[in-house]
């Protein structure tokens, strides 16, 4: 075996142990959540709300968010510190959060290989969609409000609360800047490559990477303010390979490993990183089959195919899979140069992720 099959294969355990472990850490804190919730006592909404985030929340994959946090704080130390698990649970609710919303946004049936929260409560209030939708967004708010909740109540220094509660506040300011900004680009013909770039950066990568990373270091007594150039760097790569990776799936992927159908930016008219280079690649009839078929709700599953066979017959899906590939040696490359200042297994980690997470789309 070599030694990066090695480092990989420790990597997917590092893993699984980070998803195990966080799957009973975050069961344990709805069961507190349920027992402790104030609300009034005819209510029953309010806690058939909270079951829907619980199992929202419950159904996570990986929990690469929840990695990214643990091993930040192996760059400084090897002793779990403290606040490391109230920061996670904070991290997997903000997620929770913008899973919810973005359901609502993108009007999805599913997530992660169940109903959304919205089509939940759709289910629930058939004749009342607006209660629905009302619902769904105060759905939302609350894992929100409990994102926050669980840094107050740490038991961590107050200075370090309340510096974490200042990382994950700026960490949803950005998201939701990054939400509108992704709206507003579909309302652009073609948008540039750089702001397809900015939107990903906000609207995941400052959430999902930077601030997870900023609350390990901080968790572990180091000031991640010193760096944030570099893990701004790193971060802003790793976000624009996962939103390439992402945009390619959903056209190229498989329905069942991603929970939902494929073809679902198609029909809601996103120009994303994939739609952008069809549109750049092809001839003018197929630009406008794919014209057409944008933000159509019943496009149909012939149409996404032939999409789909103009997307591999004009070299988009081969330029898409390079140019993930060339995002995440970038990031790769970034995370190197830590090595004189950080914990050497630890930074591998950094190192080797962003390739071993491109693997999903190389067939």
């Amino acid at each position: 075996m070599t030694d990066t099959a090695a480092l990989t294969g420790q990597i997917r355990s590092r893993l699984a142990g980070y998803e195990h472990r966080f799957g009973a850490l975050f069961e344990e804190y709805f069961r507190g959540v349920r027992a402790t919730l104030d609300a009034p006592a005819f209510s029953r909404f309010t806690p058939e709300c909270l079951g829907l985030v619980r199992d929202l929340s419950l159904r996570g994959g990986k929990r690469m968010r929840v990695a990214f946090l643990h091993e930040a704080a192996r760059l400084v130390t090897t002793e779990p510190p403290q606040a490391l698990d109230d920061a996670a649970l904070s991290i997997e609710l903000l997620q929770t959060h913008g899973l919810i919303h973005d359901d609502i946004i993108d009007d999805s049936p599913t997530r992660r290989g169940g109903p959304s929260t919205y089509y939940a409560y759709r289910q629930k209030f058939p004749d009342h969609q607006q209660t629905a939708l009302g619902l769904a967004v105060l759905a939302g708010d609350l894992a929100f409000a409990l994102c926050l909740q669980v840094l107050l109540d740490s038991t961590a220094p107050l200075a370090v609360r309340h510096a974490m509660l200042a990382i994950q506040v700026r960490a949803a300011s950005a998201t939701f800047v990054g939400q509108i900004s992704d709206i507003e680009r579909d309302f652009t013909p073609l948008p540039a490559e750089d702001v397809l770039h900015d939107v990903a950066d906000y609207k995941s990568a400052r959430y999902s990477a930077l601030a997870t990373m900023q609350l390990g270091l901080l968790a572990a007594g180091e000031d991640p303010a010193r760096f944030e150039k570099e893990l701004r760097r790193y971060a802003r790569l790793v976000g624009i390979a996962e939103q390439m990776c992402d945009d390619y799936e959903d056209l190229f992927g498989d329905a069942r490993t991603m929970g939902k159908p494929t073809g679902g930016d198609i029909r809601e008219g996103r120009r994303n990183y994939v739609v952008r280079a069809l549109l750049t690649a092809a001839t003018e009839s197929e630009r406008a089959t794919v014209e057409r078929a944008l933000g159509d709700a019943a496009c149909t599953e012939d149409t996404v195919d032939a999409i789909r066979d103009i997307a591999v017959r004009r070299g988009v899906q081969e330029r898409l899979r390079s140019d993930v590939q060339r995002y995440a040696r970038l990031a790769s490359a970034e995370a190197a140069t830590w090595r004189p200042r950080w914990r050497d297994e630890a930074v591998t980690f950094f190192a080797l992720m962003p390739m071993w997470s491109a693997q999903r789309i190389m067939g």
